[in-house]
């Protein structure tokens, strides 16, 4: 964009982080028209309906985007914007927000991220990259990390609880997991370099964290037009239990168990892995994910 934004799409989850920050769309949308802003806010009672509204909206032609809510109104966003010279906003209200962790928004604040958003959209909006996952005939965009293994299944199984409401949900279910989950064989081909083997995880990063936080590739960069692939090696229960609370700080890089690879084409094919992305159900593999380098613009 070479100019400021007037027209804004505000889309609000009023869902998000348990209907606890219900007051912040509303307010963002004030704010934004004080400044001077012409505003379409779109607050709907489910998450599907929100999406249909806002593809709709999208199509009729704005010069931003707007987000109130967590990573899976990121997820929304980023699957409408890619590929396009539309900026999105965020202002973090969900679970995890942890695409505004690695854009270095407040992720905690609603307030302070509404400030931050309002003297962003007077600065040409900045380019990350994103990845694009290919599955069963359809391409999805992730920003922050696909999860196929242990974490996937945390996952999984965190978006069928009800409580707690919070970040501590992903830690509940972890535990949960532990019990029963065991090493699965993947074959894993890394720009065209194949291999076959047992892994507890294969994640692939664009973002250094996700889970509310967890760090798993802390070295990973928005912007510079590569992938991270994170595998853990077969681990004992205890041996899983001693790694995973050193992830969430991101001090897991030299364990033994763990590796990285930085690519920038995946193909994770696996039985009975269902693959998450960005916190949203894609499906059961093979995937095969791609960096799409610089195909986002941001207000950050």
């Amino acid at each position: 964009m070479d100019r400021a934004p007037r027209r804004l799409i505000v889309a609000v989850n009023p869902a998000a982080s348990f209907g606890r920050n219900r007051a912040v769309g509303p307010a963002v949308a004030e704010r934004l028209i004080v400044e001077g802003y012409e505003v379409s806010m779109l607050r709907e009672p489910n998450f599907e309906l929100l999406r249909r509204e806002t593809e709709q909206a999208f199509a009729q032609g704005t010069d931003g985007l707007i987000v109130v809510g967590g990573d899976g109104m990121v997820s929304l966003a980023v699957n409408l914007v890619a590929g396009t010279d539309v900026p999105i906003g965020i202002v973090p209200t969900g679970t995890g927000n942890d695409l505004a962790r690695g854009l270095g928004l407040p992720f905690d604040d609603p307030a302070a991220a509404t400030e931050e958003l309002v003297a962003a959209l007077e600065r040409p909006p900045r380019r990350i990259d994103a990845g694009i996952i290919r599955h069963g005939g359809l391409s999805t965009y992730f920003a922050c990390v696909v999860s196929t293994g242990f974490d996937a299944v945390v996952n999984e199984r965190a978006n069928r609880m009800i409580r707690p409401r919070g970040p501590s949900r992903y830690t509940l279910a972890l535990i949960r997991e532990l019990a029963t989950f065991r090493p699965r064989t993947y074959t894993i081909t890394i720009d065209g370099v194949r291999r076959e083997q047992r892994a507890m995880l294969v994640s692939v990063a664009n973002n250094p964290s996700f889970g509310a936080g967890m760090r798993i590739v802390p070295r990973a960069d928005l912007a510079d037009g590569m992938l991270d692939v994170f595998i853990v090696h077969p681990l004992s229960r205890a041996g899983l239990i001693a790694v995973f609370p050193k992830v969430f700080k991101g001090e897991h890089t030299d364990h033994p168990a763990v590796e990285f690879v930085r690519a920038r084409k995946v193909v994770i094919e696996a039985d009975d892995i269902v693959a998450y992305a960005d916190g949203e159900r894609i499906g059961a593999l093979p995937i095969e994910v791609e960096v799409a380098p610089g195909a986002v613009s941001v207000f950050a």
